[in-house]
């Protein structure tokens, strides 16, 4: 610990141990964050700060202590308790006893605050680390008012103490002889929470069944409780069954045996009795300790046959709504079998057979079960919410092995897009007495939605091709329906993009298709919802960026040639650059660089379209308002400039992309366009000794001539030939802009863009700088004679203000004096721009010095023990001051 910390920490005990409260709670947080770190970390906090033992003493036997600081010291005393030294010491104090004492905390009238009662659960919880404390718990029979705290009036209170009893009896239980992980190893997973050797002084299990009478007490105390409580005594007690369940659940997906069985034993019949009644409230929460049980199960075991024969009634309710919950969440739980999968299957499918007519099910379904489908598919509500349940479980019933379906997927598929037929009221039913129920849907937005995720899900299902024509058909149509909600065409275009990238025959696209897809599409571009527009120009992209094989298998195009034939969708897109709605025009311009990256990786001559384009686009980077479209124009550069094979006519539109790029407001336009420039750097450098495309660690940083001696053997070879290639390389560096803009960007107030363009600019002077070593000779003056201007005003004039700190340090103060006597200064100052030599500004930034800044975090100034305990003081000292105004707010700025 920190001797400046050591020195605080008795003076903040005491300003805590008073009765008077912080006026920032969270300090007391992150003073336990604190305390938690330093006991990972092996600290004995108790022997070198005293004053946390006689602190906690203080405050559990001041009853008129603040609650807040009441539950700090709770969690405090359970926290140092769970080393087996710190549980000593406090023992001898009387400090743990008078801290966990009900009887104390009930008699001085602070039980019923919750926040003392979360201290209480949460400090004795951090304690169970050793034998000691387990031990202690059960002695001081705290199981049972823990039991007491499950339907605690304080949501947090409950969920709490219903996680602690998990923890109890999982820490309690013996090492399985199975090869299960016991608690003598590094590592131990209890309830998701990884306990770790240097935290817990444990080489043997807790306790052992064949050792400890205790153990038994306390399960038999758990599972009596939870046989209780699993049966509601009427609809008033459904909340405490709901809790008792999730603590069950959590038991068993957890314990091995034999403590598993012996919970399952003493539950399954109240289990029985609540899946007979059917409470409907019950049914996820039942299913998920069933699944939990069934997961667990190993062993064809009388249990075992018990917890199948629940999860088939559960399967078997008469009540659609809960049935079909159960059957969904069966088919999320991933597990298979040849008896329940196929049954939630048919659960799942009964409402698309009933309302489409097809046999989905084939006669593997009795007539009360379709009756009472049926039935309840008639009112509106509820048809709508079973068939959306239906459908947005496809995903988990393509994911069922083809052998535990009742149909081929195939026939899946026609059902759904027989209903998307029905949604437009296009088709009704081929099944008698089913018109109300298909008027239901009609129409329906929320099951179009639905379904059209079902059908993109099913077309990697095995015979989705054969269907693909009729797909498209369907598809077209929702696109030319005039009342498709914006989400459904979204939602639409996505199902093309998917079903098309997985086609591999596109004889299916007929001539009328495609006049009728580039029509619709045409359409919708110019559509009056603005959500419309941008998914229309949204897909054109996503069409462009797929390739797709034809029939030769040799000849690849993207879907967009394949779909629309030899409809150019770029003038579509320039004229959506002018859309009124940011997004749209965002989108324009990805899909643009998405529809020509083919033409740039052929290298194909630069047309005057492209040139229209991109005056387009410098325009939208210096005038739109909209960070969203300025950025995607600087993407796009990145994507011509990353694809062209030859970028020649891109110089000229380079340095208008930088320059703005680099002072733009927005920080991602800033960090794009030093993306851009790094792309330029790697053209520029590439094939250069030396050269690396990044900065990939900050211990590259720390070392930026780790690599000279290889490469200082080839410059010395040839250093004057490499030196005056490399200054012509320079300049051109100089001139694209891209100095100016690492420089300019190196000192921005956005972290993420500094970071960027310090680590661009340490490359550059690991590239650069390895000439200069050694003897300065007339052939490393041409580098040296490379210059860059700074500017007099804004970060020109910061980069010349470190440059003259620079200056300074190395102690030539003579210098500086002799400019600000002659003017110079002035002129520095002034606004004038002044030439500098390159190498020597990248050798005086401090570079490395501001690396390790950047890399940090941006309150790591701040965000330190130190802080947080002379904040504590402050506060406490400002609260208590006379000069404090009543209702003058002080402020407590800890990390």
């Amino acid at each position: 610990m920190d001797s400046e910390c050591v020195s605080l920490l008795p003076r903040v005990c005491k300003v805590l141990a008073d009765s008077g409260s912080l006026p920032d709670d969270t300090s007391l947080e992150k003073l336990l964050d604190w305390f938690t770190m330093l006991i990972k970390t092996g600290e004995s906090v108790l022997e070198s700060c005293p004053c946390v033992t006689e602190f906690i003493s203080t405050v559990v036997c001041n009853t008129a202590s603040e609650p807040s600081v009441l539950s700090f010291t709770l969690k405090l005393t359970g926290l140092l308790a769970a080393t087996e030294d710190g549980f000593l010491t406090l023992q001898e104090c009387s400090a743990l006893d008078q801290a966990f004492s009900l009887q104390h905390w009930q008699g001085a009238g602070l039980w019923e605050d919750p926040c003392l009662r979360i201290g209480w659960i949460q400090g004795l919880k951090n304690s169970l680390q050793h034998p000691k404390a387990l031990s202690f718990f059960v002695q001081s029979d705290f199981i049972q008012p823990l039991i007491q705290l499950q339907t605690d009036t304080s949501l947090f209170v409950a969920a709490a103490a219903n996680q602690m009893l998990a923890d109890v009896l999982l820490l309690f239980q013996p090492v399985s002889s199975s090869g299960c992980n016991s608690m003598d190893e590094k590592e131990e997973k209890v309830n998701g929470r990884t306990l770790h050797a240097s935290n817990i002084d444990l080489e043997q299990p807790a306790v052992t069944m064949e050792t400890s009478a205790e153990y038994t007490a306390v399960v038999k105390v758990v599972s009596q409780y939870l046989k209780e409580s699993i049966v509601p005594k009427g609809n008033t007690q459904l909340q405490k069954t709901k809790q008792t369940l999730k603590l069950l659940a959590l038991l068993l997906a957890q314990a091995r045996p034999p403590l598993r069985d012996e919970l399952l034993q003493t539950v399954s019949g109240s289990l029985e009795e609540v899946v007979t009644a059917g409470y409907s409230q019950l049914t996820l929460p039942l299913l998920e300790v069933i699944l939990a049980a069934y997961s667990s199960s190993r062993t064809e075991s009388v249990l075992v046959q018990r917890v199948g024969s629940l999860l088939s009634s559960m399967l078997n309710i008469n009540k659609p709504a809960e049935v079909i919950q159960a059957a969904a969440a069966f088919l999320r739980s991933g597990h298979h079998d040849t008896t329940h999968t196929p049954q939630a299957v048919r659960i799942l499918l009964l409402p698309l057979d009933i309302i489409t007519g097809h046999t989905l099910l084939g006669t593997d379904v009795s007539d009360d079960q379709q009756f009472t489908r049926a039935d309840h598919l008639t009112n509106k509500t509820s048809c709508i919410s079973l068939i959306c349940t239906c459908l947005t479980n496809t995903s988990n019933i393509t994911l069922v092995p083809s052998g535990l379906l009742p149909c081929p997927p195939a026939l899946i598929i026609t059902a759904v897009l027989s209903l998307m037929r029905i949604c437009r009221g296009v088709s009704t039913s081929s099944s008698s007495g089913c018109g109300d129920i298909c008027r239901n849907v009609i129409g329906s937005g929320k099951v179009q939605k639905c379904a059209l995720d079902a059908l993109t899900f099913l077309s990697s299902s095995p015979g989705a091709k054969e269907k693909i024509s009729e797909v498209f058909t369907v598809l077209v149509k929702y696109l030319e329906n005039p009342d498709s909600e914006p989400t459904v065409i979204h939602k639409t275009y996505q199902a093309i993009i998917k079903w098309i990238s997985v086609c591999t025959d596109f004889s299916f696209i007929t001539d009328q298709l495609r006049r009728d897809l580039v029509e619709v599409v045409k359409k919708r571009v110019c559509d009056m919802r603005w959500e419309v527009r941008d998914s229309t120009v949204e897909f054109l992209g996503h069409l462009a960026g797929v390739s797709v094989s034809l029939k030769s298998a040799e000849e690849v195009c993207s879907a967009s040639e394949a779909l629309l034939g030899g409809c150019s969708t770029t003038p579509l897109l320039r004229e959506a650059l002018q859309d009124t709605e940011s997004y749209v025009r965002a989108s324009a311009v990805s899909s643009l660089a998405k529809t020509l990256t083919h033409s740039w990786q052929q290298g194909a001559a630069h047309t005057q379209e492209e040139t229209e384009i991109v005056s387009r686009l410098l325009e939208i980077l210096s005038k739109d308002t909209e960070g969203f479209a300025r950025r995607a124009v600087v993407q796009y550069f990145i994507a011509w400039f990353s694809t062209s094979s030859s970028a020649s006519h891109l110089t000229q539109s380079v340095h208008s992309v930088v320059s703005q790029g680099s002072a733009d407001l927005d920080w991602e336009v800033k960090f794009h366009t030093l993306e851009l420039a790094e792309l330029l750097m790697d053209e520029i450098f590439s094939g250069r000794q030396g050269y690396r495309k990044s900065l990939d660690t900050h211990h590259d940083a720390q070392h930026p001539y780790g690599v000279v001696s290889e490469q200082a053997y080839t410059l010395h070879t040839h250093k004057e030939e490499v030196a005056s290639d490399l200054s012509r390389v320079l300049k051109n560096l100089v001139e694209q802009g891209v100095v100016s803009v690492l420089l300019s960007s190196v000192i921005d107030c956005d972290r993420p863009v500094a970071l960027k363009a310090c680590q661009l600019l340490i490359t550059l002077r690991q590239t650069v700088c390895p000439l200069l070593l050694g003897n300065q000779d007339a052939s490393t003056e041409t580098i040296d004679r490379v210059s860059c201007e700074l500017p007099g005003w804004g970060w020109g004039l910061e980069i010349r203000k470190i440059l003259g700190i620079k200056k300074s340090n190395d102690a030539q103060e003579m210098d500086m004096m002799a400019k600000v006597e002659t003017g110079e200064e002035c002129a520095v100052e002034g606004g004038d721009s002044v030439t500098v030599g390159l190498c020597e500004v990248l050798g005086s930034l401090g570079l490395d010095n501001m690396l390790d800044v950047l890399t940090q975090s941006s309150d790591h100034i701040h965000n330190s023990p130190l802080s947080l305990l002379q904040d504590i003081l402050t506060a406490r000292a400002a609260n208590t001051s006379s000069d404090t105004h009543p209702g003058q707010e002080v402020i407590v700025d800890c990390y």
